[in-house]
């Protein structure tokens, strides 16, 4: 990277060499961000300058690249018999109506999160560990190379696929002289304006998954670090801290995000149940020519679905997976808390089991011990328990009932992104999948007759 610094606000109370590495704040042109604003920036979202000037030529070109132009040359063709493009028109609506959703949640994600830094909890990352920062400052650059990634090999393939079908429409219609080089020159224009909507509708759903991929990465890179340090902590108020912070993030993710999921749930589907329809219908022509570019459409919006839908069912995996953690760290601690004495503690066992207590407590307690001793009948129930034989029996009784508490939450507060209180687990997108499987089978029966 250009500049070394964290994207960092300063933490007060911290040391000179901690103040200085988290010493800038504010974005600069080489940080982080810099990959991320460029993209906003070609797609005319970023409104960090003159809002309402930015927000009119963002509107603007919205309707321009994924309204008019794709309206203008389908209805206003460069040649007069252009060859057939059976389901043009269902590709263009497609591709704008998800390009729309993403351009309206992409803004109103923005102006509630109150800029691109914010939206990615830049802010609040200087809470976290050192492992944690220099992770999500990897993904960060990663995730704009899997943009690019998703993004270009379309493009390339749009493109290719447009100028086959420029290329076929121009040589037809052309028949020498002057008004040969014409439509030459309009079909390239036509081209040229079909790939730039192409790659800006393309480009804008791709982002917003993207945006949502990197959100969950950051809460997966925590629960990472948070499962590695668990036998760390030394109180359980600790731990439930940690994990409400987290859980408040997750609620405030899967709010931000749920529209947005749901709807491009339904238009993903709705498109692939009417392109399935369009292509299976009779007398349907269907070949590279004719459906390459309904192929090609498919292919990228089920793509960055899958990725909306994947980040969010393995941050909920991680999430959920913290009660087992939980539930081991308690056993471990239990079981190794009568096997270490504090004369000659074992330097092998678990931090844990250090304050824990000694292998006889409960023999203590019981009395078995104190019956050897014939001082012991004398003793009274108060004097008994002053006993300081008994205390590390009272530490550890409360200790155990602590980390049971600690377990029985976690078991009862299973935190991952929600969609208007459902899960988006593993067994949701299974239920998912055999609906949409339901759905195509009945649609395949109805239309080739599959039984």
């Amino acid at each position: 990277m250009a500049d070394a610094s964290p994207l960092l606000p300063p933490a007060p109370g911290k040391s000179p060499a901690t103040a200085a590495r988290l010493a800038r704040c504010a974005s600069s042109a080489n940080d982080e961000l810099r990959s991320f604003r460029a993209c906003l920036a070609w797609l005319c979202v970023d409104h960090s300058s003159s809002p309402r000037v930015a927000a009119v030529g963002s509107w603007a070109v919205f309707l321009l690249l994924a309204v008019a132009a794709p309206a203008a040359v389908r209805l206003l063709p460069p040649v007069a018999d252009p060859p057939p493009r059976p389901f043009d028109g269902q590709v263009q609506v497609s591709l704008t109506l998800p390009a729309s959703l993403a351009y309206v949640s992409l803004r109103a994600l923005l102006h509630r999160a109150g800029g691109l830094r914010r939206l990615l909890y830049l802010d609040s990352l200087r809470r976290d560990s050192e492992d944690v920062q220099a992770g999500y400052a990897a993904q960060l650059a990663r995730s704009f190379r899997v943009l690019t990634c998703f993004v270009l090999p379309c493009a390339l393939a749009e493109a290719a696929y447009k100028a086959y079908w420029y290329y076929q429409a121009a040589a037809a219609a052309a028949y020498g002289g002057s008004r040969s080089r014409r439509w030459w020159w309009a079909a390239a224009a036509c081209c040229a304006v079909e790939v730039a909507s192409w790659v800006y509708r393309v480009a804008l759903f791709f982002m917003v998954c993207v945006l949502f991929r990197v959100i969950c990465y950051l809460q997966i890179l925590r629960m990472v670090g948070f499962a590695r340090e668990f036998g760390r902590f030394a109180d359980v108020a600790t731990v439930l801290q940690h994990h409400r912070r987290i859980r408040e993030q997750l609620r405030k993710i899967s709010h931000l995000y749920r529209k947005f999921i749901v709807c491009s749930l339904v238009l993903v589907s709705a498109s692939q149940f009417a392109a399935l329809l369009a292509t299976t219908r009779p007398h349907a022509v269907v070949n590279l020519a004719t459906a390459g570019e309904l192929a090609l459409c498919s292919i990228s919006l089920v793509a960055g679905l899958l990725m909306c839908l994947y980040s969010a069912a393995k941050i909920t995996h991680k999430t959920q997976a913290m009660t087992s953690v939980a539930a081991a760290w308690h056993a471990d601690a239990t079981v190794h808390a009568f096997d270490n004495d504090q004369e000659n503690p074992d330097p092998d066992l678990p931090p844990t089991a250090g304050y824990l207590a000694p292998a006889n407590a409960y023999r203590v307690a019981a009395g078995d011990e104190s019956a050897s001793d014939d001082d012991d009948d004398s003793r009274s129930e108060c004097s008994s328990l002053d006993d300081p034989k008994y205390v590390p029996f009272q530490a550890n009784n409360i200790s155990f009932q602590k980390r049971q508490a600690l377990v029985t939450y976690l078991e009862n507060n299973r935190a991952g992104i929600t969609v208007y209180g459902f899960v988006v687990d593993r067994a949701w997108l299974h239920a998912l999948f055999m609906i949409e499987f339901s759905l195509v089978m009945w649609l395949l029966g109805k239309t080739v007759g599959i039984s």
